[in-house]
């Protein structure tokens, strides 16, 4: 028998014996692998393409054709739709019907009705088709679950609108329609629709889209609609989505290129973090088993094993657990990823065919199998050293240090923070993360020494924390295993903190508008005076007693639109602001207050400017724009006043300042301190008086501060608290005769349990404070990349206290606490007299 067989052997039975060690190993090394298929499965699983979606696009039609609104000049390409409104003065243009849609496609083109919009139900808008499913075109598009396809007068609803067959739709202003049947989309199962041949029907008016919304038809045509029949029908106002001019899409999203400098280093430091990590968790386990096969090991030396055997049995236990650990967590990761993209359709988002991404998939497996291998290396080096005859005798076998690690490690860890200060300047977080990734190695290298450094303190403690730390010191090579894992997941934690809430407070910081939150605006596009006074009517009709402040635009003598703007930095960041033209009500609205300065530089014909930095020698430089005209430069008298919201920039004109550059001005804009409730029709409104309208309400700063903080908290509870237990239940093993001695003279169950418990708070407490020191100097590295944005650009430096402390401070504390209620009582040990 070789020695690798007798190996398997061995490592099968020792798995088997000692399961729970096995499985604890198991869920450590599988865990990320489960982890990361599960979310290339899910994500590629969940990820649609277009030939995949176009049965349910377009059934069995060769084309879907959406008629755009009047004015519209729409450019359809390969990559994708560009679009803008012309001019004009609002006045409707002729619609092309289905006569002239079917002489454009061709003869024997066959056009069946395809209308989307949205369904008013109460207070509740919900999105809906109107077609004809009986209709061969339609087959495929939705699937009938229960009921039959609706005729005149009848719908089809999805099942997210809880309704039956029989049951009745009530739609405002329009009288009830039957639930003849129940349907499903084949990739969007939480999909709220009504689907019928007849529907009163509204568009939408925001979120529009000429892919989802709009009237139109399916085209069954002679021949294929191509990319060159498509420019002839966007010339008509026509959208078109072909089954013969579907965009290319990759089917896989997981793709690495190894000609990206920067993707091949990330992806290799958070490989060689992830192995690292995952190896430090589970190396204090295998070295649990290690402590109980010591005596084994040593009577296979006695009987003539060589130390490269014992290094080859400990180093296939790493490859029979990490083995199977890789393949259940890579086919529980699959079927969790095909799963999870089912139920997250439900809830939201859509769900293709069950597709997995091999090649990564397979790449994470081999990872997790090194990295069983790699967590067995060293207890399969402690294996190779250790003394057979101390072993046999029932001695602790001594523990000697390399005096050349501490200083590889200090070089190590100096080389990382050198490379920190370069790589901070650099563009990207690669190069920050991989010199973190240096600095930890070098740590990692540096805690058997800091252990040792550490463990003088002990004489100044009580009995029961001078004993778990002096034990923690003497078996060093389990402690420093333990410490660096707690070491790396803090320091990965607190710089991720530091990161994320430098964005959050970046962003929050450099967020900035022209008008106060609570502000509701009006802009009326290209139109005649005439159309401009109907749709201010139709403004202050539907707005009763709200005062609204009049805003003007300035045009030249040839009529010629012009946008008046100047640049500011705003939060390092050159902006760029466009200047209001108004009156001293829109200046009140802009202040929220009456401020007697700056209403009185109105009324004079200066600028008042919310930006003081734009305010130079008492001037403010304006650049007019056209898209039709010569750009022009002006230099206007200005004063800088306050304006009502602590992120409000921008600036306001006086009407005869702008007329004496030779402007012409004109209202078009009108403003409110107003907040249209929710299911507001105003804009649906006002775009039924002309659709060259915007209505926009100033919301103010709406993110929510780092949500993802929270999920890292509790990734880091799970790694810091289960490795501190698996480490401190290795010392609670191995500090069995001492704790056997305290209570055969009578030490209470307490003292036994502070043994236990001051382990496991020097194991994360230790690893807690290095990392907190290593996590923080790299989080303020990446605080530059991630919130600069020029050369002169400050970094924006903000530690999350609470996620700190909670991290730091807590974690131990916690596994402190869970080590507290370890059982501790022993059986008293037998003794040689």
């Amino acid at each position: 028998m070789s020695a690798l067989v007798a190996a398997l052997r061995i490592a099968r039975r020792t798995a088997w014996r000692s399961r729970g060690r096995s499985a604890l190993i198991m869920v450590m090394i599988g865990l990320p692998v489960l982890v990361i298929t599960g979310v290339f499965t899910l994500t590629e699983t969940m990820y649609v393409t277009a030939r995949e979606g176009v049965v349910a696009e377009l059934g069995t039609a060769d084309a879907r054709l959406v008629r755009t609104p009047e004015g519209t000049v729409l450019r359809q390409q390969p990559n994708g739709a560009g679009w803008s409104r012309g001019g004009g003065d609002g006045t409707a243009a002729p619609e092309l019907g289905s006569a002239e849609v079917a002489a454009l496609l061709g003869p024997g083109t066959r056009l069946v009705p395809f209308s989307t919009g949205v369904l008013r139900l109460g207070a509740e808008r919900v999105d809906a088709v109107e077609t004809d499913l009986r209709d061969p075109l339609t087959r495929g598009m939705l699937a009938l679950t229960e009921g039959r396809f609706p005729a005149a007068r009848e719908v089809a609803v999805t099942p997210a609108l809880g309704l039956r067959p029989g049951d009745l739709l009530r739609p405002s202003g329009a009288a009830p329609l039957t639930v003849a049947g129940v349907v499903e989309h084949p990739h969007r199962p939480s999909l709220r629709e009504v689907v019928g041949p007849d529907l009163p029907l509204e568009p939408m008016d925001d979120g529009f889209s000429f892919s989802r919304y709009g009237p139109g038809w399916l085209a069954d045509t002679a021949e294929p609609v191509t990319w060159v029949d498509v420019p002839a029908l966007n010339a008509a106002g026509l959208y078109v989505t072909s089954r013969a001019a579907l965009p290319d899409s990759p089917r896989s999203l997981v793709r690495f290129s190894s000609l990206d400098v920067q993707h091949t280093v990330g992806l290799g430091a958070m490989v060689i973090m992830l192995v690292l990590e995952t190896a430090l968790l589970a190396g204090p386990a295998f070295a649990v088993g290690l402590r109980r096969r010591r005596r084994e090991l040593a009577e296979i030396t006695a009987q003539g094993g060589s130390a490269r055997h014992l290094r080859t049995i400990v180093l296939v236990d790493g490859l029979v657990l990490g083995g199977a650990a890789t393949v259940v967590a890579t086919l529980l990761g699959v079927g969790a990823g095909v799963l999870g993209a089912q139920v997250a359709a439900r809830w939201g988002g859509q769900v293709g065919p069950a597709e997995v991404p091999w090649a990564p998939v397979l790449g994470v497996a081999t990872l997790g199998l090194i990295t069983g291998i790699a967590a067995a290396l060293v207890p399969a080096v402690q294996a190779a050293r250790q003394d057979t005859v101390t072993v046999l005798s029932g001695r602790a076998s001594g523990v000697a240090d390399r005096p050349g690690w501490p200083l590889a490690g200090a070089v190590l860890v100096l080389a990382g923070l050198g490379a920190t200060v370069v790589a901070r300047r650099q563009p990207g977080l690669v190069w920050v993360w991989a010199s973190a990734l240096l600095v930890m190695i070098g740590l990692v290298v540096l805690t058997p020494w800091l252990v040792r450094c550490t463990g003088r303190v002990a004489t100044r403690l009580r009995l029961p924390l001078r004993m778990a730390v002096r034990d923690a010191v003497r078996h060093r090579s389990r402690t420093a295993s333990a410490v660096a894992a707690v070491m790396a997941v803090t320091a990965t934690v607190v710089a991720m903190g530091i990161g994320a809430h430098s964005e959050f407070m970046d962003q929050r910081d450099a967020y900035t508008s022209a008008r106060p939150t609570g502000t509701l605006a009006i802009w009326g596009g290209p139109m005649g005076d005439a159309t401009w006074d109907r749709l201010r009517a139709e403004a202050v009709r539907r707005l009763p007693g709200v005062p609204l402040a009049a805003g003007y635009h300035a045009e030249d003598a040839q009529g010629h639109r012009y946008a008046l703007r100047y640049k500011v930095r705003w939060n390092g960041t050159r902006t760029r602001r466009t200047a209001a033209i108004g009156d001293q009500a829109l200046l009140r609205l802009l202040q929220g207050r009456h401020d007697p300065r700056a209403a009185a530089a109105l009324a004079s014909g200066k600028a008042v400017v919310f930006d003081p930095a734009a305010v130079r020698d008492g001037k403010l430089a304006l650049r007019a724009s056209s898209t039709s005209g010569p750009a022009r430069r002006l230099e206007v008298p200005a004063v800088a006043a306050t304006p009502a919201g602590e992120h409000q920039g921008g600036a306001l004109l006086p009407r005869a300042l702008v007329e004496r550059a030779g402007f012409a001005t004109a209202e078009r804009q009108l403003y409110a301190m107003h907040q249209p409730p929710a299911g507001s029709t105003l804009a649906r409104d006002l775009a039924r008086v002309t659709p060259r309208v915007t209505v926009a309400s100033e919301q103010g700063y709406r993110n929510v501060p780092e949500p993802g903080l929270w999920g890292w908290l509790a990734g880091a509870l799970v790694l810091v608290v289960g490795g501190t237990l698996a480490a401190t239940r290795l010392a609670a093993a191995d500090m069995r005769p001492d704790r056997a001695t305290l209570l055969a003279v009578g030490a209470r169950s307490g003292t036994l349990r502070m043994v236990v418990a001051g382990q496991a708070l020097y194991i994360s407490g230790l690893g807690a404070l290095v990392g907190l020191v290593a996590g923080t100097v790299t989080g303020v590295a990446l605080t530059r990349p991630m919130t600069t944005h020029g050369a002169g650009d400050p970094a924006t430096i903000a530690v999350p206290w609470p996620f700190v402390i909670a991290v730091v401070v807590g974690l131990p504390a916690l596994a402190t606490v869970a080590a507290l209620i370890t059982r501790t009582r022993l059986p008293l040990a037998r003794r040689l007299v």
